[in-house]
């Protein structure tokens, strides 16, 4: 397969003339490649935009899938599913003031010393129509930090539900809330950018400031947290700013400050740690990344099925961990890995297929210090243009024009366990004036009327 033969490449990078090492990657791409469908073509795989795919015809999907992903498939392929098959290549592309920005702000930004960003103001960094990943050392780089900048309105607001599964098995353990997450730095709306470079405070060195409160179960109830990204978390690693999070404890009735350094640790006993939210959560320079070459999947774009907080009887499989009962599309996908510059991380490495157009994740996974397949991460989407009613625009965005993760699932390979985090309703619509900013990003927040 294309991937498997472009990782090799990469790996042999350092043995290989650069010129010799670029012809067999083409010769690679050619011979071994995945089909590399275009539009029209998709009646000559056996499935078409309606087609309705049971159990028994998901073989003709095996082309269109990370090979990991096949391997275990009993996670996510199941008797009664039906898979909907969706418009191939959709166009899902930025709002037209995202596209602006980034065209003013195009060839400043720079990959600095160790990953790090240089000279960014707002915008797609480094465009992705421009990135070579076989003949340019830093794409790896430049598409990760699309990655971790990408188009998201103000952030995120939504309900959550984050459930437990053992082989198959859902755990009574489980949490149910709200969060709010605020991009502080980068924004593109003209009172934020011509006034302030992009930041709704100027000057603060915040780059994103995430609230969570627990509503469920009973013993939770009332637990908070707030956690401050800064905008020196894009620094050379010696340099770095970690994140600092605030936790309110309802029992205690106090609020503890906790330094998020150990972002690679499981979170309250889950297969999810920190940085595998969203695929990768993580801080890039803590990385080395590399391009790995770009290929055609098929994967859960534009759902069609509305779980936590609309529904909880939406059939996600026997393990709790599919999305085989919704809609997929073929996508462009690019194929980035991580290495962790941590000797001591518990991962080796980390491959992340993101959606070349909308910057979204699709698939990842996770090898542990053995180089042995350890963690399966995918997702769900929802567009935001087919219902304006959940994803309103707002002054200086006339359509919002945003693809939105609403849902994370992660399967352990090695034991059989999972977690499924659902945000059906997540989207990026800003607070209506800043005071309100202010009042949430306040760590007093967390204990006042309490």
């Amino acid at each position: 397969m294309q991937i498997g033969f472009c990782f090799i490449a990469a790996n042999c990078s350092r043995c290989l003339p650069k010129v010799l090492l670029r012809f067999l990657t083409v010769v690679g791409l050619l011979i071994l490649g995945s089909p590399q469908v275009t539009h029209g073509q998709e009646s000559a795989m056996g499935f078409k935009e309606g087609d309705i795919l049971g159990f028994d015809r998901v073989d003709l999907l095996k082309p269109y899938l990370p090979q990991e992903f096949w391997a275990h498939r009993h996670f996510f392929f199941f008797e009664g599913m039906e898979l909907e098959i969706g418009p191939g290549f959709r166009d899902y592309s930025n709002p037209p003031e995202w596209k602006s920005v980034t065209e003013r702000f195009k060839g400043q930004a720079r990959i600095g010393p160790g990953g790090s960003l240089e000279n960014y103001t707002a915008g797609e960094p480094f465009p992705m129509a421009e990135i070579d990943c076989f003949g340019d050392p830093l794409a790896g780089y430049k598409v990760i930090w699309n990655f971790d900048l990408q188009w998201s309105g103000d952030g995120a607001r939504s309900n959550f539900l984050y459930t437990y599964f053992d082989r198959g098995e859902q755990l009574t353990l489980y949490y149910q809330g709200q969060a709010k997450v605020i991009q502080m730095t980068g924004r593109i709306e003209p009172y934020y950018l011509g006034k302030n470079g992009g930041d709704i405070f100027k000057d603060d060195p915040k780059k994103t400031v995430m609230g969570i409160e627990v509503k469920e179960p009973f013993a939770a109830r009332g637990l908070s947290a707030l956690s401050y990204r800064y905008k020196a978390s894009q620094n050379p690693p010696e340099q770095i700013r970690y994140d600092d999070t605030w936790i309110y404890q309802p029992d205690a009735r106090r609020v503890r400050r906790f330094s998020t350094k150990e972002r690679a640790d499981a979170i309250s006993g889950t297969d999810f740690s920190f940085d595998d939210l969203r695929s990768f959560a993580g801080i890039v320079p803590h990385y080395t990344w590399s391009c790995l070459g770009e290929v055609v999947l098929i994967a859960p774009m534009n759902t069609q099925k509305r779980a936590y907080p609309y529904s909880k009887d939406v059939d996600f499989g026997p393990f709790g961990l599919s999305y085989a009962n919704d809609r997929w599309e073929l996508r462009h996908a690019i194929l980035v890995s991580s290495v962790p510059n941590d000797p001591e991380h518990p991962y080796s490495r980390k491959d992340i297929y993101i959606d070349k157009q909308t910057l979204t994740p699709l698939y990842s996974f996770a090898y542990d210090r053995k180089g042995e397949l350890w963690k399966i991460i995918w997702h769900n989407h929802r567009w935001s243009e087919d219902d304006s009613e959940w994803y309103k625009s707002w002054p200086g965005i006339d359509r919002p024009r945003d693809m939105r993760i609403v849902s994370d699932t992660i399967a352990n390979a090695q034991t059989g366990t999972g977690n499924r985090i659902e945000f059906w309703d997540s989207h990026g619509t800003p607070f209506d004036n800043k005071a309100k900013v202010r009042r949430y990003i306040d760590i007093g927040r967390l204990s006042q009327g309490r």
